[in-house]
């Protein structure tokens, strides 16, 4: 077993127990629910809609760097000789700056690295980096494949309003306008490290047929992993799970697509009927 130890955020939407049997260390981000603060562990995606529905105040809140050098302190403790540590996006959240802030006064390496993107994104890049630590990579091999896969990966979503990022300062004033107009549901993209605009359709069907075209054309011909993540929109999800897996079984070679809920951090800044789509080649 590698010394190296993986450290990520809860924005990166790993399964709690996906998380243990890969040895991959989760700190969570807070959500605070008019006033009250919980762990995102502890949030649930349905408390958070229904509260942005309620339009009751919801913001988030990253780690601090004392709590990351307490992570990194707790594996340098139980024997690990370095840290990764692979975090959502430095332009959309303070994670990484406390990463890299406990990184200084870690009593062992610390690499920290931003992934540039957000949700499963991130989680992908980190299955990466244990992968190689798994085959018995070094740790800077590990972070050379985390930061490829990430780089690799397209993460696009539908919103049905542009009001909760504009509110999260996710997005400036300007790209709100590009929603704004009556029935126009826009598309958007993590592009590098930032949401921006994609496309806009008149119909929220119309949103979800071109975000499975895009889809489609992200995988190309790769060999993929694949996630469908929606805040209170299951049945659209589930819609698409289906229409990607017939359409991109070959690319899957046998592998379920993940579909669930967004993290309740990621769905206290997209709102209510989101529906995202990740495609992460296996680079």
């Amino acid at each position: 077993m590698s010394s190296v130890v993986v450290v990520t955020d809860s924005t990166a939407m790993l399964p709690a127990e996906l998380a243990v049997e890969r040895g991959i260390v989760v700190v969570p981000l807070q959500v605070v629910v008019g006033g009250d603060a919980f762990d995102e562990d502890a949030a649930t995606s349905d408390m958070v809609a229904t509260a942005l529905r309620a339009r009751t105040a919801v913001s988030t809140s990253r780690p601090t760097p004392a709590a990351l050098l307490e992570v990194y302190e707790r594996a340098a403790r139980e024997g690990a000789s370095e840290v990764v540590s692979i975090h959502i996006s430095g332009d959309m959240s303070g994670t990484f700056e406390s990463a890299q802030l406990a990184a200084r006064d870690a009593s062992v390496p610390v690499t920290t690295v931003d992934s540039r993107q957000a949700g499963v994104a991130t989680g992908f890049a980190v299955l990466s980096a244990v992968d190689v630590l798994d085959a018995g990579g070094t740790s800077g091999q590990a972070v050379e494949a985390a930061r490829r896969r990430a780089a690799a990966s397209s993460s696009l979503f539908y919103v049905d309003t542009l009001e909760y990022l504009r509110r999260g300062g996710r997005i400036g004033a300007a790209t709100a306008l590009f929603g704004g107009a009556l029935a126009v549901k826009p598309l958007l993209q993590i592009r590098d490290g930032r949401v921006d605009r994609l496309e806009k359709v008149r119909t929220a069907a119309r949103a979800i047929a071109r975000i499975e075209e895009l889809a489609v054309q992200a995988a190309g011909a790769h060999e993929i992993d694949l996630c469908v993540a929606h805040l209170a929109n299951p049945d659209r999800a589930a819609q698409l799970v289906d229409h990607l897996g017939e359409r991109l079984a070959g690319n899957l070679g046998g592998r379920d697509i993940w579909c669930g809920e967004l993290g309740a951090v990621l769905g206290a800044h997209v709102g209510p009927g989101t529906l995202a789509v990740c495609v992460s080649p296996r680079v």
